[in-house]
């Protein structure tokens, strides 16, 4: 009973990733703030779907189990606007590893340690697999504010820079998919809702 106590434990922590919210809108509620959450699960929707473009050995069970637990840290350290002041992010990432093991540290072994783990591969996006759910964390947001006249962009004043290095973990990892951010980051330039720099 104490292991199925300290996973349920987990189970019910988790449930507050639901009250993290983003700067990304939901045009289908209202132009609503996502919350963390609803991320989490567009993303591992998106990874299963976008599978076929990545190029190379890419395990998508492995993919999506980081992109459901990729958030979990906001819980306790909150988020960061990907294009925040950079500054920000070296006491964010010091955060963010002392909400996992905190937070991962609820389950029993070897779960912790798996998810711990699993966490930090896709900090580091050093694997294939990192490195392309990391491009499925960047490309949701671009296909969100480009339904939503730039959305999250055109608020914050984010630049083409921004939106192309963000993004860059397509290149060569999903040629296709990067065509076709750049396709769409053009578009976003010329109706002015990013800053062509």
């Amino acid at each position: 009973m104490q292991k199925l106590d300290s996973q349920l434990a987990f189970i019910f922590e988790i449930d507050r990733l639901k009250a993290v919210y983003r700067r990304t809108m939901v045009q289908s509620d209202n132009n609503r703030q996502e919350n963390s959450a609803e991320h989490s699960w567009h993303i591992a929707m998106t990874a299963q779907i976008l599978h076929e473009y990545a190029q190379g050995d890419v395990d998508i069970n492995r993919v999506v189990s980081m992109l459901l637990i990729h958030d979990i840290v906001e819980i306790d350290a909150g988020d960061l606007f990907a294009f925040d002041d950079p500054k920000l992010f070296a006491a964010q990432e010091q955060k963010e590893i002392q909400a996992a093991e905190r937070i991962f540290g609820l389950l029993p072994e070897p779960q912790s340690t798996h998810f711990l783990q699993l966490w930090l591969e896709f900090e580091n996006a050093q694997t294939v697999d990192a490195r392309f759910a990391k491009a499925m964390d960047r490309i949701l947001p671009l296909v969100q504010n480009m339904a939503n006249e730039g959305g999250s962009w055109a608020v914050n004043k984010v630049t083409k820079k921004q939106v192309l290095q963000r993004n860059s973990y397509l290149q060569g990892l999903a040629p296709k998919l990067w065509l076709y951010v750049n396709q769409q980051i053009e578009l976003a330039c010329d109706k002015g809702w990013l800053i062509d720099n």
